[in-house]
């Protein structure tokens, strides 16, 4: 696994500072200069502080029932809605290229206010699962768990009779979903829905049905952000669509402003038994990675979200900037604030980037 902060070798070399007395700001021109290890291609990567490869990144994709479907997305250019068939066409060149893992995304034309089709098991994600897994049984296969796709109304949960989030009974449909996903394959389970106690209930519910080995990426804090714009139209999966339903996700994701809370969500998904805990946008929130990491030294997913990439994407478009570049530096921040992999759409065009250096 490649390395990127060393911290051990930080504490050494403060540690000879001290013993040394020399403090940090005793460092100055003309005695020290930093351009001379910036003078050589060689000396820049060796002394590179935080790296990544293809295995650390793992690719979002958007299937649909069908045969020979691949429909572009017009608000993420580059990126498509997959009939199973096609997606294992996609899988070949992904994996060739080095990345290990995909996170799926279901879309059903059989919507309802129950989401019956989430935990279908012959719905789309598992025929999916089935599928990857036959032809690439070492590539790891994550699987989104949430309601949105599937609820008439758009939302992540349920709707009580009052037309508002019921939290409690939305729990033991997700796990239903998840344990869908699990009994069809999946290596993985990702529960994005942001309702109270549902990575305890699911956790629960899939160590009974003798899935004890299964691990949860949860989406600890997700925040209500604008960058998820393009998603929803990839989802098709916007909020508010029922009569008397909320118009927007205020309710249950998270208050852009709040970084505590999004420490205390952290620890309840770790205590709950989340293995993997996500911050979600990225690199809109490097600063949440980055004390996330510090505070908990527990495995941390960054997810660089559709409103992200296409802002990339659009400007790269116009000649407005290198997207190569640009994206490698962006994912370089993610990496270098604490995430030990990063969900992105980029994943494919980077690791070729990666692979090409």
């Amino acid at each position: 696994m490649p390395l990127r902060n060393d911290e051990t070798a930080l504490g050494h070399h403060q540690s000879a500072m001290k013993k040394n007395k020399i403090k940090p700001f005793d460092f100055q021109f003309p005695d020290y200069r930093p351009r001379r290890i910036r003078s050589h291609a060689v000396l820049r990567s060796l002394l590179c502080e935080t790296r990544f490869a293809p295995e650390q990144l793992i690719m979002p994709y958007f299937v649909r029932a069908g045969h020979g479907v691949k429909e572009s997305i017009t608000a993420m250019p580059g990126q498509f809605r997959f009939s199973p068939d096609t997606l294992l066409t996609e899988l070949d060149s992904l994996a060739a290229g080095g990345v290990r893992a995909l996170l799926l995304f279901g879309l059903t034309d059989s919507k309802d206010k129950k989401a019956r089709g989430a935990y279908a098991k012959t719905g789309i994600i598992p025929q999916t699962i089935r599928a990857v897994k036959k032809k690439f049984p070492k590539l790891a296969v994550i699987t989104d768990v949430c309601l949105c796709a599937y609820t008439s109304h758009g939302h992540c949960g349920l709707l009580n009779g009052r037309g508002e989030i019921d939290n409690d009974a939305s729990l033991p449909v997700l796990a239903k979903m998840a344990l869908a996903h699990a009994e069809a394959g999946a290596d993985m389970v990702s529960p994005s829905d942001m309702m109270d106690g549902r990575i305890k209930v699911i956790r629960q519910v899939l160590d009974r049905r003798g899935f004890k080995s299964l691990p949860l990426m949860s989406y600890a804090a997700k925040y209500n952000s604008a960058f998820y714009g393009p998603f929803r139209e990839a989802a098709h999966s916007a909020p508010g669509q029922g009569k008397n339903s909320p118009k927007d996700r205020k309710s249950y994701q998270m208050e852009p402003a709040n970084r505590e809370e999004a420490l205390r969500e952290i620890a309840l998904d770790i205590r709950e038994g989340a293995d993997i805990v996500m911050v979600k946008p990225a690199l809109a929130y490097l600063d949440i990675l980055r004390e996330a990491k510090e505070r908990f030294h527990f495995p941390l997913a960054g997810y660089f979200v559709s409103g992200e990439y296409a802002m990339i994407k659009a400007a790269a478009e116009k000649g407005w900037l290198d997207e190569k570049q640009a994206v490698l530096e962006a994912l370089t921040a993610v990496f270098r604030a604490g995430a030990d992999t990063v969900i992105t759409y980029h994943a494919k065009a980077a690791a070729c980037w990666l692979n090409s250096r």
